[in-house]
């Protein structure tokens, strides 16, 4: 299984009295890789897809658990794979790491829209290329998808 990796800064405004994460913070984290996923594994800047192509993904089921905390000054590892590929809907899992000790794992699922109408639209082929690259183990797209 492949996955797409990136690296997370921890910064200052981040963290709450407790000194760890403030949660709703994850989200934006969440979302933060989302889009550097569609922008350097994608080869798709996200914004460009949702204003001039007129393609988007707005999240329709969104969880998290939370493992261990994360802190100021941690730089967590970000591993993203796709758990479900269907023909208008994505779902990829979004796990955390500080070395070996696992902080969070989500999962989040988005459905492929356009924009003018928000009305569901069938995944792009050139896209549903590169998120079936990142299918998980046993995990097969949807019946009927090319």
């Amino acid at each position: 299984m492949s996955s797409y990796d990136t690296i997370l800064q921890v910064r200052f405004g981040h963290v709450d009295p407790a000194g760890i994460v403030y949660f709703p913070r994850i989200y934006d984290y969440l979302h933060d890789v989302f889009e550097e996923l569609w922008e350097k594994h994608v080869g798709q800047r996200y914004y460009h897809l949702l204003l001039e192509k007129k393609v988007g993904f707005p999240l329709v089921h969104s969880s998290v658990d939370f493992k261990s905390p994360l802190r100021f000054g941690d730089r967590p590892l970000v591993s993203v794979t796709c758990f479900k590929l269907g023909r208008t809907s994505l779902g990829l899992r979004y796990v955390f790491r500080l070395g070996e000790t696992l902080c969070l794992e989500a999962k989040q699922v988005t459905a492929c829209i356009d924009v003018d109408t928000m009305k569901p639209v069938a995944i792009p082929d050139a896209f549903r290329e590169k998120f079936a690259e990142l299918l998980e183990e046993g995990v097969e797209m949807a019946a009927g998808d090319s």
